[in-house]
């Protein structure tokens, strides 16, 4: 095989590499942006429940494998925090999966380019 062959081989296993590595990182994101919608919406339907309760009323909150003992308002911080955390959560990863997807699309361009360069 000539010297031209091996780049060309190395360089094509280099962005095959890349490419599984984006891939797996998009499907990393996908299953964690996943997660916090459903942690989202918990605390949603959660929420939706507390605040028909009167706001002199005491509620349990879950601590490890007890519950405390925890005023409404608290709770309902609480709840507005787990969202709006969930929500930066989801922009960082929507962010990061846009970056993976246009990797992606380079390296799966730059494979197809090796492969007609080849031919």
């Amino acid at each position: 095989m000539s010297k031209v062959d091996l780049e060309l081989k190395k360089a094509f296993v280099e962005l095959q590499e890349k490419k599984l590595a984006t891939e797996q990182n998009l499907r990393i994101s996908k299953v964690q942006i996943e997660n916090l919608k459903r942690s989202q919406q918990r605390a949603v339907i959660t929420g939706r429940e507390i605040s028909t309760l009167k706001d002199t009323i005491n509620t349990y909150e879950s601590v490890g494998r007890m519950f405390v003992l925890t005023p409404k308002p608290i709770v309902e911080e609480k709840i507005k925090k787990i969202k709006s955390e969930a929500d930066e959560k989801i922009k960082t990863l929507e962010t990061q999966m846009t970056y993976w997807e246009n990797s992606l699309k380079e390296a799966t361009d730059v494979l197809r380019e090796l492969v007609q360069s080849k031919k």
